[in-house]
């Protein structure tokens, strides 16, 4: 039987220039706001936190130095 990622969430693992999925699924969630992001709009992350983020600026107030 054929399973369908679709409403799943995937497991990524975030790199510099990429990620790479470890688990199926059709979307991720931020990991400050807790939106529900699809992989195919997926554009900001933390390679160091493995975490992705929403938007540019919920990455940037995420990452800023504190």
């Amino acid at each position: 039987m054929l399973m369908s990622n679709a409403d799943r969430p995937a497991r990524l693992h975030y790199m510099a220039n990429g990620f790479r999925v470890l688990v199926p699924g059709d979307h991720v969630v931020c990991g400050v706001t807790g939106a529900r992001i699809a992989l195919e709009d997926l554009r900001y992350w933390s390679v160091r936190d493995q975490q992705p983020y929403a938007t540019a600026q919920v990455s940037s107030e995420a990452l800023a130095p504190r």
